[in-house]
């Protein structure tokens, strides 16, 4: 870390995303972390002190976990999935990723914090980008559903807040985040792999921006005291724009397994996707969404930490090391 602060609060910290903040900045030397937890207890470093039974909604009172931070790193939310089951699912959204937030930042203002670091998405940009026209941090938001809505009026919130005080906010919108202990479609394609199951994604010509955990973590810490993040929104990414075609391939490598890939026409996968109820998920198979982070680059003067083919690496072999135990 480029200084030290007097104490930091990592909420989410049993989280994918949160876990490794704690553990990065335990290993980058902060002296003094609070980790904010609602029940299961990870193995944190030692001389982490956990926060426990503090879930994100309006009621939560948040004064002794906020007690002498000088710095909230916001990684709790109520994450998107790929099989809504609320039947009101943007109330649901809004009750922990709006309202939690909004309890959170007002009173990290009223505790004195300084700055605020928001890990929000990039879906608040939207679900696809044209081939060869990615996101940017300043485009106008799009987003489609209800978690990207969420997001939004979860950032729109916080500013508003900011600007009433002395508190400084940063927002970091991250694309498909991989690395050691990741769930959801990214462990599934992981799993196919190992199977060896013959995949109909010979023939996808897209490109996807993918952040590993790795540079998502090491660029949240330089948010955490950069004086150039202050007030600003920022993409993140690896880099390295890769189709699902060439993801899969890659894994493969990682993996040390053979990828038995055959081509299906774009057009029928979607076709088949509808039919089946699976259309969210043969759209982020075939779709385009590209992420622009030059503005990161050049303000931060910041760079992703690891490779693709690194990133891939390290999440195979921990996911190898999983199944064979």
């Amino acid at each position: 870390m480029s200084s030290q602060l007097a104490r930091v609060l990592v909420t989410g910290a049993s989280g994918f995303v949160g876990s490794e903040l704690v553990r990065r900045l335990a290993q980058d030397g902060q002296r003094s972390i609070r980790a904010a937890i609602r029940r299961r207890r990870p193995a944190f470093p030692h001389g982490i002190e956990v926060c426990h039974d503090l879930d994100l909604s309006a009621q939560t009172d948040w004064q002794y976990a906020l007690s002498g931070v000088e710095c909230v790193v916001h990684a709790a939310a109520r994450v998107h999935v790929m099989r809504e089951t609320a039947i009101d699912a943007i109330a649901e959204f809004r009750k922990v990723n709006v309202d939690g937030t909004l309890a959170l930042a007002r009173q990290a203002a009223e505790a004195g914090v300084n700055r605020f670091v928001f890990i929000s998405s990039i879906k608040v940009n939207g679900e696809s980008s044209s081939r060869g026209r990615p996101y940017r941090a300043d485009d106008v938001p799009a987003p489609a559903d209800a978690y990207g809505i969420s997001k939004l009026e979860a950032e729109n919130a916080l500013k508003q807040i900011c600007r009433a005080c002395d508190m400084e906010y940063v927002i970091i919108r991250a694309p498909l985040v991989y690395g050691p202990g990741v769930k959801g479609n990214f462990r599934s394609m992981m799993k196919w792999l190992i199977r060896g199951v013959p995949l109909p994604l010979g023939d996808v010509d897209n490109r996807r921006s993918l952040v590993a955990l790795d540079t998502l973590a090491g660029l949240t810490i330089r948010c955490m005291t950069h004086p150039a993040a202050r007030n600003q929104t920022f993409l993140v990414a690896d880099g390295e724009d890769l189709s699902t075609t060439q993801l899969l391939r890659r894994m493969g490598v990682a993996l040390g397994k053979p990828v038995r890939l055959f081509h299906a026409p774009v057009w029928i996968l979607k076709l088949t996707g509808k039919l089946v109820f699976r259309k969210d998920m043969i759209a982020r198979l075939c779709d385009s969404l590209q992420v622009d982070i030059s503005k990161t680059r050049e303000l931060l003067g910041w760079f992703p930490e690891v490779t693709v083919d690194q990133g891939l690496k390290k999440t195979a072999e921990d996911f190898l090391r999983e199944t064979r135990n």
